[in-house]
C-alpha cells in the first residue's frame, strides 16, 4: 500500500477510534497540486493528474476539511483560493487550522503550527504524477464518518 493512502486510512481509523467527526486534509500548492510555472506574477494553473478531481471530491466530503499548506505570498494565495473555488475545490483553512486550539493540559502546541492529520506536500514524499489517482481510488471505496459528537 502507498505512503498516502497509509496516511488516509490511519487517520480515518484514529477519527474512528477517537469518535472523531472529521480529519485535516492539508496540501501543498505547487509540485503538488499544480505544476509550477516559475513567473512571478503569472499563478499556474496546470493540474496534476487527478489532482482537481481527488481535490473536489475531498472538498465534498463532511468528514473531512481541506486546508492549504503554501509559502504562496498573500496576494497569490487569494488569487489560488478563487481559482480553486471557481474549479470546485474549497479550502477551509490556509496555514493555520482555528479548529484546533492548543489546550493548556493537552498534547501538542498549534499555536505555530497547523493541525492536520494528513499532509499532501512534494517535500514530504508525496508523488503527483501517481498519488492523486490513488486517493480517488481509495476514497471512492471509503465511506465518510457517520460519528457525531
Amino acid at each position: 500500500m502507498s505512503t498516502i493512502i497509509n496516511a488516509y486510512k490511519n487517520a480515518i481509523d484514529k477519527a474512528k477510534e477517537r469518535n472523531w467527526n472529521k480529519i485535516f486534509v492539508f496540501s501543498d500548492i505547487h509540485d503538488t497540486i499544480i505544476r509550477p510555472n516559475y513567473k512571478a506574477g503569472d499563478i499556474p494553473t496546470e493540474f496534476f493528474p487527478f489532482a482537481k478531481e481527488a481535490l473536489q471530491m475531498i472538498s465534498k466530503r463532511k468528514d473531512m476539511a481541506l486546508g492549504l499548506y503554501t509559502c504562496s505570498h498573500p496576494h497569490e494565495i487569494n488569487e489560488y483560493l478563487s481559482f480553486f473555488n471557481s474549479n470546485g475545490i474549497n479550502f477551509e483553512h490556509v496555514n493555520e487550522n482555528k479548529e484546533v486550539k492548543t489546550v493548556p493540559t493537552g498534547y501538542g502546541c498549534y499555536d505555530k503550527k497547523p493541525y492536520f492529520n494528513i499532509l499532501m506536500e512534494d517535500k514530504a514524499g508525496f508523488d503527483p504524477d501517481n498519488d492523486w489517482e490513488l486517493i480517488i481510488e481509495f476514497l471512492n471505496k471509503t465511506p465518510e464518518l457517520s460519528i457525531t459528537n
